[in-house]
């Protein structure tokens, strides 16, 4: 399961890997991204005055605030700053969390991404859409919600494979502690049943694969480029086209017009899960094109 790319990725990790700093900064990164997710709603209580909130959280909560995802989005700055900082923790720098030369990578990993679900698409289901955003809305938001989406995707990436995979592989050999565990983290914080109701645990299962997917893609690249690219067009694709209702359902231009908790979902998540299982293959052969070219 090691490989020669993933041994370089967690060396700088192996200088200070004792199993205290790994729980302290894990609680930096929780402690920077509440502070950001706090400060954030509150620098827009102060702006839009805290009597105009209520109105305002009623239409984040049901999905027909832009602004209100868009804010969700940025508040993972806090996670990211605090993963860097936790880096500091163990002696690293910010770079070690990346790996080197990932910009292809990621190209790579998106566009895997981008062409399954232009296969996808050819696929007749029974769900049906309707218009969500307005386009000149859509298009006024796109770029920074593009920049958003850059931003939560590569600070998941940055905490759980950067930071937490590479931490735990630099104490550890097996793979289920340095690649398992952190994947079921990164799926059980998606446990929400009061918005996927019946269909809870096929959103925990299928994240948790996506985990471990973003796992593996980094430990056979040494980096986070093809992650970081498969989860940016995963949830590009799950936010920007179309979305479902609830609070990050604002900035899509089309809207499912089934419930997240409609049991009839629950399939087709499994059919989705399919389709990232294929970019994962494709990224995968790539690479492996890519390590025999060399």
């Amino acid at each position: 399961m090691w490989t020669p790319e993933f041994e370089r990725f967690v060396a700088p990790a192996t200088r200070r890997p004792q199993i205290w700093r790994i729980l302290v900064g894990l609680l930096v990164i929780l402690v920077c991204w509440i502070i950001s997710t706090v400060g954030a709603f509150l620098a827009l209580g102060l702006m839009i005055g805290f009597g105009e909130m209520e109105a305002w959280m009623s239409r984040f909560v049901a999905g027909s605030s832009p602004t209100g995802t868009l804010l969700t989005l940025f508040t993972f700055t806090g996670m990211a700053l605090g993963t860097i900082a936790a880096g500091y923790i163990h002696g690293r720098k910010a770079a070690s969390l990346i790996g080197r030369r990932q910009l292809m990578p990621f190209v790579v990993g998106a566009g895997a991404v981008v062409a399954v679900n232009l296969l996808g698409a050819l696929i007749p289901t029974s769900l049906a859409v309707v218009e969500n955003t307005p386009r000149d809305v859509f298009l006024t938001f796109l770029p920074l919600a593009l920049i958003g989406l850059l931003l939560q995707t590569g600070a998941e990436e940055l905490a759980f494979r950067g930071y937490l995979q590479t931490q735990l592989a630099a104490r550890f050999r097996s793979p289920i502690v340095w690649m398992v565990l952190p994947s079921v983290l990164f799926g059980a914080l998606h446990f929400q049943p009061g918005q996927f109701g019946a269909n809870t645990f096929y959103v925990v299962g299928i994240i948790t694969v996506v985990g471990l997917i973003a796992a593996d893609l980094t430990r056979v690249t040494g980096g986070l480029g093809a992650a970081w690219g498969l989860h940016f067009a995963n949830n590009c694709a799950g936010l920007l086209i179309v979305g479902s209702e609830g609070p990050l359902g604002g900035l899509a231009l089309y809207r499912l017009t089934t419930s997240p908790d409609d049991p009839t979902l629950g399939p087709l998540m499994l059919l989705d899960m399919g389709f990232l299982l294929l970019a994962w293959a494709l990224i995968r052969f790539w690479w492996s094109r890519q390590t025999h070219a060399t």
